[in-house]
């Protein structure tokens, strides 16, 4: 094995952890975290490298030095954002086919990770509005209560962004927009603006559900990442755990 300098085994270790850093925060699935982080530093002449990639952290080592080179970094915030995947995707083509050195790869990795959301809280929250309502069309809810669902799905994934930042923790965030969405249909149908308690619920909470973390966790246990796809099935678990509590208490008290 061609041995290479220590200082490069730094530089390839550090754009290697930046790469999956971005994608596992964005929405990445596990699998494709360490495909790409082997392919960028093959480029670079580390041909020998292990990844450990779980949802809360990454370990990344380069055989190159003498001892081996190993480096940790931790996750802690996950959201969803395939537009910068797509981009560290397209940045990893580009390094593999030698269009790119080091520093610069860097420099564009460095500015994926500083962009502002690609849409602000207010086209997010309009958006789940939006499709609130046409998940109640699409579940043979009647048009009617289509502005309830909108008023609804909106406020309800509102509160739970607000929450979230107040409160850390994605379950009371998850529980009290549920909850919150709940008591906006049953005052919709209590007032006559609605029709179907149910529908609206169905069709608001949609926004909340976690598809995205189902189908990764789904595609890493098919990949053959056990802890990376179990833990992000609990994570789903309880977002859905958290929704039906949020509605269950709802129909308790009233």
């Amino acid at each position: 094995m061609d041995l290479i300098s220590k200082e490069k085994t730094y530089e390839i270790i550090e754009i290697c952890l930046l790469a999956g850093k971005i994608m596992l925060k964005n929405g990445a699935e596990t699998y494709r975290v360490e495909d790409t982080m082997t392919r960028i530093a093959t480029a670079y002449g580390a041909e020998y490298s292990d990844s450990f990639v779980t949802p809360t952290g990454i370990i990344f080592s380069v055989e190159g030095t003498e001892p081996t080179k190993t480096k940790l970094i931790r996750i802690i915030e996950r959201t969803t954002n395939l537009e910068k995947v797509v981009k560290v995707n397209d940045i990893s083509r580009k390094i593999s086919a030698g269009g790119l050195t080091i520093a610069q790869a860097y420099y564009l990795l460095n500015e994926i990770e500083n962009e502002p959301k690609t849409y602000s809280d207010f086209m997010q929250v309009m958006a789940a509005a939006i499709a609130s309502g046409c998940f109640l069309i699409m579940f043979q809810g009647v048009w009617g209560d289509f502005l309830p669902a909108v008023a609804a799905g909106g406020i309800g994934f509102l509160c739970s962004v607000y929450f979230h930042r107040l409160v850390p923790i994605k379950f009371f965030a998850e529980f009290l927009a549920a909850f919150l969405i709940g008591l906006i249909a049953f005052a919709a149908v209590r007032f006559g603006v609605g029709a179907e308690v149910d529908k609206i619920i169905i069709g608001s909470v949609m926004p909340l559900v976690p598809g995205l973390l189902i189908t990764n966790a789904v595609r890493d246990l098919m990949a053959g990442h056990l802890v990376s796809g179990i833990s992000k099935g609990a994570e789903a678990f309880l977002t859905a755990f958290a929704i039906g509590s949020g509605i269950a208490v709802l129909f308790v008290l009233l």
